[in-house]
């Protein structure tokens, strides 16, 4: 014991000794250990964070273990704490930059998803708001008041080499622990998972990890390549029905943004933004479908409506298209195919986005089109081609390809809503506090009437046609408003909403209608993934066991979204809290999903595709 104090007393003095000696030494270190910190606190506040209030203090601890990772990483490379510290923390602010933007645009953070989709981003990147706002001053203070320390601490003329071991040990230290975090358990033991409703909560660097850890798809507990053999004697393929009409063309329109804001009660518009939808009613089928996705991302809608798989089993704001799309996909434009209906996918803007050149490929879409295949003296809305000017392509598709499948996805109504009006009316007013609360909000809903114009056209138009035609109308998701616009809505932060309101932000509106008899229906409840399923009923198409199986489901649970999930009683509900029996379809869909996704092996595929 005395010899442990001897050491301990003479270690002191020598700490002391050398701090005198060496002040500017210890100056440095002190402000290279500040350093992950200081980048903890301008990366949250341009995310919008109180990083001593809105984070625990396990959550903080874990943010700030990346930055001394990034710290480390810096002076293991560079040799030199000045430099080291310089460059972690210009590295931290402009990735808070970057992230502070997608907040802003898409109301929710930075995901790795979005580093594969840059070229989608960079397409409509002109047409956001980059003005510098508080929070991005204030973070640019705290910069330059940390890289005014860093200025302060003695110049290095030369690399200063760690020894060996300790070299070895830090590396260790920062392997073991991104070991740790990616490749073992400790994640889903801790109960830590990506924040989805308000995402800044985990802390932006936490939460970018988290979703890195959870970027591949999990086989399903119990996954069997017999259980699904067993699944697909159960749900066996199922013939067209002849007794209701093959339709000459099936025409499907995913429109950009469309969303129909009646759901929330406090919506209170100057005029309706969309009657001729509020209208339909015969031939009809019309209702509420619930996304998967709000303010962005709509190529995961696509897949869903489009394969029938849900996102629901992939990890959180990842994007099929850019991950697991593959070829020999099962999809609607398959079956349809396989039909002897010609298949085209039209999207009128740039080929870039959403790696759909090649996902339509995998699906097995003859045809595709884009922005150069639109008149170049087309009607444009702002910048944009409009509805009115894209069904005018439809149209004549349907006019020289019989029979035709067509998915058109609209670029009419994309964010951002604070471009000119370019081709647009002021028609629609809000309250002064929803204005207050988005000025962009306006421009959005008189989009909308646009639409909503431009949706009657199309069905006037194949009223009039001789040829039997479905028309699939949906929109894809709900727009980019402000957070504050929904909270002024509900009239509570969002963080504080049930299920039920959370899943207001994630309806759209949708209608099956035909130019012939069909049965009708009214406010049905449906979400993509059953969508297709449905179109290919009413257009009496056969269907795979697979769309049997979605089918079945659907009469037990109408609408499933990775932030809900609607029961056939109308109840909304998180998965934890579904019965055992629902829990039971949750799994066999699981590892149908998984099977058709990553695992299709040959005798399966009949369970998938016709072809």
């Amino acid at each position: 014991m005395k010899k442990c104090a001897l050491q301990w007393k003479n270690g002191w003095i020598t700490f002391q000794t050398d701090l005198r000696e060496r002040p500017q030494i210890w100056w440095s270190r002190l402000v290279f250990m500040l350093g992950p910190w200081v980048c903890l606190w301008i990366v949250e506040v341009l995310n919008k964070n109180n990083v001593f209030k809105d984070l625990y203090a396990w959550q903080v601890l874990m943010n700030v273990v990346w930055y001394y990772a990034l710290f480390l990483v810096c002076r293991l490379i560079l040799g030199r704490n000045r430099r080291a510290a310089a460059c972690g923390a210009v590295l931290s602010f402009l990735i808070g930059i970057v992230n502070h933007f997608i907040l802003r645009f898409r109301g929710r953070i930075l995901f790795p998803a979005d580093i594969a989709a840059w070229k989608t981003a960079a397409n409509v990147a002109a047409d956001f708001d980059y003005s510098v706002d508080h929070y991005m001053v204030e973070a640019a203070i705290l910069l330059v008041a940390y890289l005014f320390l860093v200025w302060t601490c003695p110049s290095q003329k030369k690399r200063a080499k760690l020894n060996l071991v300790w070299a070895a040990v830090l590396w260790l230290a920062v392997g073991g622990y991104t070991f740790a975090f990616f490749g073992t358990e400790m994640l889903p033991y801790l109960g830590i998972y990506t924040q989805q409703w308000v995402t800044q909560h985990n802390g932006f660097l936490l939460n970018f990890t988290v979703a890195l850890r959870y970027s591949s798809v999990d086989k399903p507990k119990d996954y069997a390549r017999d259980k699904v053999l067993e699944l697909m004697e159960e749900y066996p393929a199922v013939e067209g029905d002849p007794d209701r009409v093959r339709p000459t063309n099936i025409v499907v329109v995913m429109n950009e943004s469309f969303a129909d804001f009646s759901i929330f009660d406090r919506f209170q518009p100057s005029e309706d933004p969309m009657p001729f939808l509020h209208s339909m009613e015969e031939n009809t089928i019309r209702g509420w479908m619930y996304s998967p996705v709000t303010g962005g991302g709509t190529a995961s809608v696509e897949f869903e409506y489009l394969t029938g798989f849900s996102s629901v089993f992939q990890p959180p704001h990842t994007v099929a298209y850019q991950l697991y799309v593959k070829d020999g996909m099962p999809s609607l434009a398959r079956l349809t195919g396989t039909e002897g209906y010609t298949t085209t996918a039209f999207h009128p803007y740039k080929s870039s986005g959403w790696n759909r050149p090649l996902a339509y490929q995998y699906q097995n879409f003859d045809h595709q089109l884009y922005e150069e295949d639109v008149p170049a003296d087309a009607l444009r809305v702002r910048k944009y081609v409009s509805d009115l000017a894209d069904y005018q392509t439809v149209f004549n598709i349907t006019e020289n390809e019989a029979p035709s499948f067509i998915f058109n996805v609209t670029m009419q109504n994309h964010s951002s809503y604070a471009q000119g009006w370019n081709n647009l009316d002021r028609s629609i007013r809000l309250p002064a506090a929803s204005n207050e609360a988005d000025r962009s909000a306006e421009q959005y809903f008189a989009l909308v009437k646009e639409s909503d114009k431009a949706a009657a056209e199309l069905v006037n138009y194949y009223s009039t046609c001789d040829e039997p035609t479905l028309v699939v109308f949906f929109g894809d998701h709900q727009p980019p408003l402000k957070n504050a616009f929904y909270e002024e809505l509900e009239q509570k932060p969002l963080d504080q909403r049930t299920t039920e309101e959370v899943l207001r932000q994630y309806a759209v509106p949708f209608f099956i209608w035909a130019n012939y008899d069909i049965e009708e229906a009214q406010d049905v409840v449906i979400s993509p993934n059953y969508l297709g399923v449905l179109t290919a009923q009413v257009a009496g198409l056969p269907l795979t066991g697979y769309m049997n199986f979605l089918s079945q489901m659907y009469k037990v649970l109408p609408a499933i979204t990775p932030v809900g999930i609607i029961t056939a009683d109308g109840e909304c509900v998180t998965r934890s809290e579904l019965t055992e029996e629902q829990q039971e379809w949750m799994h066999k869909y699981s590892m149908l999903n998984y099977c058709g996704m990553v695992d299709l092996f040959d005798e399966a595929r009949p369970m998938f595709c016709t072809d």
